[in-house]
């Protein structure tokens, strides 16, 4: 067995701290943090998923409302021990060009997209945490025979847990986080080609 960098060991016994994150140049993309553990995308992900991120990502930006931008792949902060990188998250805090992460406070919207590796992360862990942030809206996004299907989650402020308003397949209409109307089956370009 190959030692560890010297980078990967921990700064302090309790583990890594969210502003860790910043300070590790060497870490691969997409290291979150969860509990205090860094967290490493261990498989390249399939086109499938990027294809879908990418779209979605467009499709949100376009039907979002001026005070609302869309971003991809950046950190959001739950707290001091807890920094997930979601797909994609849609938020009301201004645009800053060195951001390297978001408050829960200023996300509206936070979008898994499932992959093997990341499938009980984005099912158990990140639903909770995200929902024990108080982030309003949660999407799921699963891969059914090729076709993306959503399930949607939406706060419930007193128990800070999610209840699930739908599960979308074909077509996602809703009026929350803010207006949106989503062919689901033309998000992945190509797939019946």
């Amino acid at each position: 067995m190959t030692a560890l960098p010297e980078w990967m060991r921990p700064p302090r016994p309790e583990g890594w701290y969210a502003d860790d994150l910043d300070q590790l140049p060497q870490a691969p993309r997409h290291t979150e943090l969860i509990d205090g553990a860094l967290v490493f995308r261990m498989f390249p992900q399939r086109a499938w998923h990027g294809r879908l991120v990418t779209a979605l990502t467009l499709a949100l930006s376009e039907q979002a409302p001026a005070d609302v931008d869309v971003e991809r792949e950046l950190t959001i902060r739950l707290d001091e021990r807890n920094r997930p990188e979601p797909d994609l998250l849609a938020t009301t805090a201004p645009y800053e060009p060195d951001r390297t992460w978001y408050a829960p406070k200023d996300v509206l919207l936070v979008v898994e997209v499932v992959s093997p590796e990341s499938a009980h992360r984005d099912r158990t862990v990140k639903l909770r945490k995200y929902a024990e942030a108080s982030i309003p809206h949660y999407w799921r996004v699963e891969d059914e025979d090729g076709s993306p299907v959503v399930h949607a989650y939406e706060l419930d402020g007193p128990t800070r847990s999610y209840v699930a308003t739908g599960i979308h397949r074909h077509e996602l209409r809703t009026t929350t986080p803010f207006q949106l109307k989503l062919d689901l089956d033309g998000l992945v370009p190509g797939r019946n080609s």
